[in-house]
């Protein structure tokens, strides 16, 4: 999706012709799939941060566009709304102080970050939902001036026949409201990790990052409010779900655009792509300049499917094609310490479970793996789930005794130096055997202060500022 278009008014002839191009490019990677035809050098990590503007009242700053500015940076990019920025991090080698380097370009960039919206007398934010965002602030008046947002929102409304978005959320308090744009989706922000993976690896890994996503979402929960309302742990995952709910012409009933799947890749990451052709509906039928080879069109309608788990198809500065897994269940913040610790914590898992001598996948049902995810996102460190064989395990157990021992080994096995590996396991730890996620401590410090929203987003961005992780966050 981050292709810009250069009109939001398309045709039948339009999304006919895109159809077309789609399908020849689908044929290509179809080609390269069968050839192994793709890059089989050592897996890199890369990173998008999504972050909030906030003003002076500890609200949202719709003021994107002269931020940027300002900022003069490539690696900070507009989000859908006024009030986010997105922010991009050079890929890096999976080996020695690969954590350390992520580290360093984000801390750099976000304290650049920072120190701009301060001139502009703003804050940053790393976190899921700011607490202080309102429904009525998420108007196309907020939206960032890109042709492909306008065109994103027209063409959900059409295929939704002007019906409205209907947001219904039941967690420890009940949050049901109507929407008539796509502006609910920037009430989310994520911290999302790109892990490039050779062909021969691509779809264990998909499936163990499938399989993992319960407890990453867990460890990582941040965003427990929206619209005032506590909600679940991680309420991004339900309200992202239901903001770009669908309606088909044939039935009237939500076509998932953003999805946790339908199932367990079989042979390759190819399944995705022809999935996506086959049963998505073209929104964005965009005439690209690009060479066929270059795959524009599938890499546009791609990045309108919102799976949880997305794979990707890259290139490098040769022109060769590689394969990356975007797994985006982590929501932003709290700190860049906390960033990269979940990062490196993926990491190790996504290859000591990839790289299991029985497939991870052939142990756990999808249907199991799928409810897993959703338990987690609802009830986040307190959840009991179904893990491999059928154990059924409080997941901080399962964390503390297996997970985390696990992806230091990995970790270790990699290569990667020993002083990332202890730092960033040592916050996972504390994190999980204290409990004190984002999304514990705004419930903890809203609960003991008695406070409103406003008050906790001041006291989560002074804890921000001070750069610890957020299991050391004073109440």
């Amino acid at each position: 999706m981050g292709k810009e278009v250069s009109n939001s008014r398309f045709s039948r002839q339009d999304f006919k012709a895109f159809s077309g191009r789609l399908e020849d490019e689908t044929q290509i990677l179809k080609t390269w799939f069968r050839k192994h035809q793709f890059d089989s050098a050592p897996p890199q990590i890369g990173f998008e941060l999504e972050a909030w503007l906030v003003d002076g009242n500890h609200r949202p700053a719709p003021i994107n566009e002269a931020f940027l500015e300002r900022l003069a940076n490539d690696l900070v990019v507009p989000e859908l709304s006024r009030f986010n920025v997105e922010i991009n991090g050079t890929p890096q080698p999976l080996t020695g102080k690969a954590f350390s380097r992520l580290y360093g370009e984000l801390n750099a960039t976000w304290t650049n970050c920072v120190a701009t919206a301060h001139k502009l007398n703003a804050q940053m934010a790393m976190i899921g939902h700011l607490p202080t965002i309102l429904a009525e602030d998420l108007t196309l008046e907020h939206m960032s001036r890109l042709a492909r947002f306008r065109a994103l929102n027209e063409q959900v409304l059409r295929l939704r026949q002007g019906n409205p978005l209907t947001i219904n959320i039941q967690g420890r308090e009940h949050l049901r409201t109507a929407h008539f744009d796509v502006m609910l989706e920037a009430a989310a922000t994520s911290f999302q990790i790109h892990v490039q993976v050779t062909q021969a690896q691509s779809a264990r890994f998909y499936n163990a990052a499938q399989i993992l996503s319960a407890p990453m979402v867990a460890v990582c929960a941040n965003s427990p409010f929206l619209f005032g309302k506590e909600l679940w742990e991680e309420t991004r995952i339900p309200l992202f779900e239901q903001a770009i709910g669908l309606q088909t012409a044939e039935d009237g009933h939500p076509s998932q655009r953003v999805t946790f799947g339908t199932g367990y890749i079989r042979e390759s990451l190819l399944e995705c792509f022809v999935e996506n052709q086959r049963d998505y509906p073209v929104l964005l039928p965009a005439k690209l300049d690009e060479e066929p080879e270059r795959l524009p069109h599938l890499h546009l309608h791609n990045g309108t499917i919102w799976r949880w788990n997305r794979p990707l198809v890259g290139f490098d500065a040769q022109g060769q094609p590689h394969l990356r897994i975007e797994h985006r269940v982590v929501p932003s913040g709290p700190t860049v310490q906390d960033c990269i610790a979940n990062a490196a914590f993926f990491c190790g898992l996504l290859h000591e479970l990839g790289n299991a001598a029985v497939p991870a996948e052939n142990r756990l049902e999808f249907t199991d793996a799928r409810a897993n995810f959703y338990a987690a996102a609802r009830q986040g460190l307190e959840a009991r789930i179904k893990w491999l064989d059928g154990e059924i395990i409080p997941i901080k157990q399962l964390l503390l005794e297996t997970l985390i021992p696990a992806a230091d080994a990995a970790l270790r096995q990699m290569g990667l130096a020993q002083e990332d590996i202890d730092q960033a396991m040592a916050i996972i730890q504390e994190r999980v055997a204290s409990g004190r996620n984002g999304s514990w401590w705004q419930r903890a410090y809203r609960d003991r202060h008695q406070c409103d929203m406003i008050e906790l987003t001041r006291a989560y961005l002074a804890n921000q500022q001070s750069g610890v992780p957020v299991h050391q966050w004073s109440l």
